[in-house]
């Protein structure tokens, strides 16, 4: 038995998947896995279905019919481990792609369980974060989408635009996913921001963002433009 549950979100990542879950069950926490497969045409689920014969209590899979989006794969994640018998207290967000370090889901954990946080984000911008193999425009992009999420909503968090994170149960059964309007990365601005509205306590980690080395980026612009414009819902509604 576990409490904690990692949720990673795929499509085409067959460079990296079994990587990823030998990796996280190789960690001295015995986290539990839910892969969330929007219909992979690589075999990322035929992957994740062979592995399932190792570890059939730790490692799930969540298919789905087509790419519905990354906030859409969360929210369908959350809902599956809220309802489990294993009675999950931790809950996670981490890419699938090796750009968040599996070693930190145990620093998350520890900044709630220990910490005093009801959400935990690893950030790139506080002390002691970073990241690594960007170009110095991507660089700049990020910061200043981080920067200009915080100056429009006056949320305390310096990477709110982050995807690496650990939820308190509370937290999400407080949220109402109904009412997450977002399916793109403004989902990530979007949970934080209304976790911190409710009254939740936000801590930050510091984690070392690497960009991928296997498989494609999922970034493309209409994730950008819904997340500029989303900052600004998100104001004033």
């Amino acid at each position: 038995m576990s409490d904690s549950l990692v949720i990673i979100p795929t499509y085409n990542e067959k460079e990296n998947i079994a990587k990823m879950v030998d990796t996280v069950f190789n960690l001295p926490y015995p986290f539990h896995l839910l892969i969330v497969d929007d219909g992979s045409p690589d075999g990322t689920a035929d992957i994740i279905r062979e592995l399932q014969q190792r570890h059939p209590d730790r490692l799930h899979l969540l298919e789905r019919s087509g790419k519905l989006g990354l906030g859409t794969a969360y929210l369908d994640g959350f809902r599956w481990g809220l309802k489990r018998p294993e009675g999950y207290h931790y809950f996670f967000e981490m890419d699938a792609d090796f750009s968040h370090n599996p070693q930190d889901l145990v620093r998350l954990r520890e900044a709630c369980h220990t910490g005093g946080g009801d959400v935990a984000v690893g950030s790139r911008y506080t002390r002691g974060g970073g990241v690594e193999n960007w170009p110095a425009d991507r660089r700049i992009l990020s910061y200043g989408a981080s920067l200009y999420v915080r100056i429009i909503t006056w949320m305390p968090v310096k990477d709110p635009t982050a995807g690496f994170m650990c939820y308190t149960r509370p937290v999400l059964e407080a949220i109402d996913f109904s009412a997450i309007r977002f399916i793109g990365y403004a989902f990530q601005i979007e949970m934080k921001h209304t976790a911190w509205k409710l009254g939740f306590r936000i801590v930050e980690v510091p984690i070392t963002f690497t960009d991928r080395v296997l498989g494609a980026s999922k970034m493309h612009g209409s994730i950008v433009k819904e997340a500029i414009k989303g900052v600004l819902t998100l104001r004033f509604g």
